[in-house]
């Protein structure tokens, strides 16, 4: 069979690379991951895939192909590109409904016969970049993948230099590096096409579609291994968001929840964060709702210490709405600042990889007597897209910091370094910061009363019932302005919600 390379001796898959993936699974890692899948996995543009019988969540991804060309062992970053020879399409497929069975191996769950297609073509890189590279996806002629290679939170060379640390990369070897939102579920009788192309060099070069079009198999699996086995969870993840499952049971391409006799087996562990998409209407919507307003519908559901106290905006009328990344700080203590504080420590991953539309939000124990974000970070936050920095600590380079878009909420400046008071611990864990517990992945919102922490599994109830309080608080605010009084107006009587109904029905 023609891949459009030479067999490869090792196929390496990255699992999360894309910050627009990442926000969707809720958690940026801090460095990268890996998975090996087996080379009878290959399958050539053109070929069909089976979608197994007694399995319901056959998932595409898209993704750049890195092929390589001169053996690396033990290289730079910096030089890790110099050993690529060529750039191709793949399509990693996976079977959501056996991933509880390898704890995340993905040993059978993406190793299965054809799970890998790659090519039509190979580009060969020469006179090319990392940053270059485009792919897209497409089923049945819709396009639903599209990102660039530019936007990686690990690039091309890094993950080179990680892998060979350990293992040397030969020449032929392929790496799979990640794939961007919009991977979802497909079914029998689908076509999925996938395009790497570098649409600014010279003449465009592309491989070509990749194409696979899935059928149904009728082969059943014995009870001699763990059989296929769903959860809402995994529903949820495998098609995307809880919209694009619900959007997918609306058009009858995938049947209301069910569980199945493994879904306790299948169930995330206990403290993870539950799969949630922080959508772009979300994030409007919490731009018109007061943090007031949204302490009042979390105290209603006993949520009474998610209030980051004593942090102000270094801009007068600053909003923030996004996802939690998370960056703590311990003590100082000599010895754990010589082991922990230089080089590329925990503060500096956290700010190099903050992805965009998160805010970080950083445990400094409530210590304001030393920085815990300068000029040079805050500015790398912003060029990554943060919607925020939250710290319940100092900030150093205070009025340089204030000339930056991206707002800032702490417990003001502070010209020491962190060696005075801290040592940069871990990134990605849960924190407390102000008094508030924070987990990564939870929804920061803030203004001028201050930060609030909501857990993802509350936002949806929480928003709606907030944005229907505004709506109240602005009908009785025209009420007063009319010069109604405020008796049995607010908080509105029975009669008063009537006619605020009645309004409300003629708006």
């Amino acid at each position: 069979m023609d891949f459009g390379i030479t067999a490869p001796g090792k196929i390496i898959a990255v699992h999360l690379n894309y910050p627009s993936r990442a926000a969707q699974r809720g958690r940026t890692p801090a460095q990268p991951s890996y998975f090996l899948k087996p080379t009878s996995s290959l399958a050539p543009t053109g070929a069909t895939l089976e979608r197994p019988a007694g399995t319901e969540l056959l998932a595409f991804e898209g993704e750049i192909a890195i092929v390589i060309g001169e053996p690396a062992r033990r290289v730079s970053p910096a030089d890790g590109w110099q050993h690529v020879a060529s750039v191709t399409a793949a399509n990693d497929f996976g079977l959501y409904d056996l991933r509880a069975a390898d704890k995340g191996s993905n040993v059978r769950s993406k190793g299965g016969d054809g799970f890998t297609p790659i090519g039509p073509v190979a580009i060969p890189v020469a006179g090319l970049g990392e940053g270059d590279w485009r792919v897209r996806t497409w089923v049945n002629g819709q396009l639903v993948q599209e990102d660039t290679s530019d936007t990686l939170l690990f690039p091309f060379g890094r993950l080179i230099a990680d892998l060979s640390q350990l293992m040397t990369l030969e020449t032929g070897d392929v790496i799979l590096t990640g794939t961007p939102a919009g991977s979802s579920v497909v079914l029998p009788g689908d076509v999925v096409e996938v395009e790497v192309d570098a649409p600014d060099a010279p003449g465009a070069p592309s491989t070509g579609r990749l194409v696979t079009t899935i059928t149904q198999g009728v082969a059943e699996f014995g009870d001699f291994g763990t059989r296929p086995a769903t959860d809402e969870l995994q529903r949820v993840e495998a098609w995307g968001s809880d919209e694009e499952l619900a959007a997918a049971v609306a058009a009858g391409r995938a049947s209301a929840p069910v569980s199945t006799s493994a879904a306790d087996a299948a169930a995330p562990a206990a403290g993870t964060v539950p799969a949630f998409e922080l959508t772009d209407e979300m994030r409007a919507d919490f731009g018109r709702v007061a943090v007031a307003t949204l302490s009042v519908a979390l105290r209603k559901r006993g949520y009474h210490d998610i209030f980051i106290e004593g942090v102000a905006a270094n801009h007068a009328g600053d909003r923030i709405v996004g996802r939690a990344k998370t960056l703590r700080f311990i003590p100082f203590r000599p010895d754990l600042f010589q082991s922990h504080g230089g080089g590329f420590n925990a503060q500096k991953l956290a700010f190099d990889t903050v992805a965009p539309g998160e805010v970080l939000v950083v445990e400094a124990r409530g210590e304001r007597g030393t920085g815990t974000v300068g000029d040079v970070l805050a500015l790398r936050a912003q060029v990554r897209g943060a919607a925020g920095i939250v710290t319940d600590g100092g900030v150093r380079d205070y009025d340089a910091v204030a000339g930056f878009e991206i707002p800032v909420f702490s417990q003001g400046p502070h010209p020491s370094v962190l060696g005075r008071r801290h040592v940069p611990w871990e990134v990605d864990v849960t924190i407390a910061c102000g008094g508030a517990a924070v987990q990564p992945g939870d929804v920061i919102v803030g203004d001028g009363d201050g930060v609030i922490v909501i857990p993802p599994q509350l936002v949806e109830e929480v928003l709606a019932e907030a944005l229907e309080q505004e709506r109240q608080e602005a009908y009785v605010a025209e009420q007063v302005a009319a010069g109604a009084s405020v008796d049995g107006l607010f908080p509105m009587n029975a009669e008063w919600l009537t006619r605020y109904r009645a309004a409300q029905e003629a708006s």
